[in-house]
């Protein structure tokens, strides 16, 4: 085994703590599993920050960084990781922290961010031009300030190993928790499968949630002020999943013709109505499997797939899994 992989977390005022410490964990918790089989540990975790110390997290406690990060060798770290939270329109102003993570991209082998602190590498220039995926309430924020860089929305994490667009050196992750389904993914592809799949087990996790899964239902309903020309037609959708949703039909529902229709949905949401119809139903057949209260075939049906097949392929595209398999999973 080559010698310890450095894995740096930054750490600024009002961090979400979660976004810090459940991705550290993760890597913590894969020394231990590689303990347990009579392995050495793979990894040294650091936190960094603008000057050591303590600091104060969005919940309040304080978390201690033990380096600051312009005083650190980049050539020591392997992973860099640059959580979200409150605190992080502040750091998207950080000229000197900006500055030092454009230097540390090319020298660090992987960086990656954690919830809305893709909008720290974004205001660094780093994700122009990539896929990047963020927080589902920072995503409009993400696509205002920075229209150069590709939203992937449906995500939890954009790292991918094999990529050779280079999404297995910068990369980005969903809110929260999903920065703990990327740490697994790092550990994997260090590590293996086992190991990883060790490391979800201990941490009571799935290995690998379904990789298209999306973020939370509010993706889907806009606050209606936000949408103003769509407001009363995205209410009459999920009431009406089983009736005709072509865009013909939700043209006259909305008084437009279909190319306008089409104009308004790509403006104010970012997608066409026909993939925002799918969306709807996905989440729908998603709640109703989580309910546990109908067969796959109701659902498929209520949902306004009818027939189960549509259902299964559906779920394929966005989730990876069958309907079935997401049923005993969430339900």
């Amino acid at each position: 085994m080559d010698a310890l992989k450095t894995i740096a977390c930054l750490l600024y005022p009002d961090v979400m703590s979660l976004d810090l410490t459940g991705p550290l964990q993760v890597f913590a918790s894969a020394n231990v599993e590689r303990q347990r089989q009579g392995l050495p540990a793979c990894y040294r975790l650091v936190v960094l920050g603008q000057q050591p110390g303590a600091i104060a997290t969005s919940a309040g406690f304080q978390l201690v960084a033990e380096q600051a990060w312009s005083a650190i060798d980049l050539a020591q770290i392997d992973t860099l990781l640059i959580p979200g939270g409150r605190g992080e329109q502040a750091q998207c102003q950080n000229s000197q922290l900006l500055a030092w993570l454009r230097d540390a991209a090319p020298q660090v082998r992987r960086l990656g961010s954690v919830c809305s602190g893709a909008l720290i590498l974004a205001a660094a220039g780093l994700l122009d031009g990539r896929r990047a995926t963020t927080h589902w309430a920072d995503m409009d924020c993400l696509r205002t300030r920075h229209p150069q860089v590709e939203i992937a929305g449906d995500c939890l994490h954009t790292y991918d190993p094999q990529d050779p667009q280079g999404n297995g050196h910068i990369f980005t992750s969903a809110g929260v928790t999903a920065g703990i389904d990327l740490a697994l993914a790092l550990v994997e592809a260090d590590l293996g499968r086992p190991i990883a799949l060790a490391v979800a087990r201990r941490l009571v996790m799935f290995l690998r949630r379904p990789g298209g899964q999306a973020q939370f239902s509010a993706l889907l309903t806009p606050e209606p002020s936000r949408v103003p020309r769509l407001a009363a037609l995205l209410e009459w959708i999920p009431l009406h999943l089983s009736d005709d949703l072509s865009l013909a039909a939700l043209a006259a529902q909305a008084n437009m013709t279909p190319r306008t229709l089409s104009r308004v949905f790509v403006q104010e949401l970012g997608m066409g109505p026909g993939r925002y119809v799918e969306n709807v139903r996905l989440e729908t057949a998603r709640s109703l499997l989580q309910s546990a209260q109908a067969s796959i075939g109701t659902v498929a049906r209520l949902s306004g797939f009818v027939h189960p097949e549509n259902l299964r392929r559906t779920f394929h595209k966005h989730l990876g899994i069958s309907p079935q398999e997401y049923s005993e999973r969430f339900a």
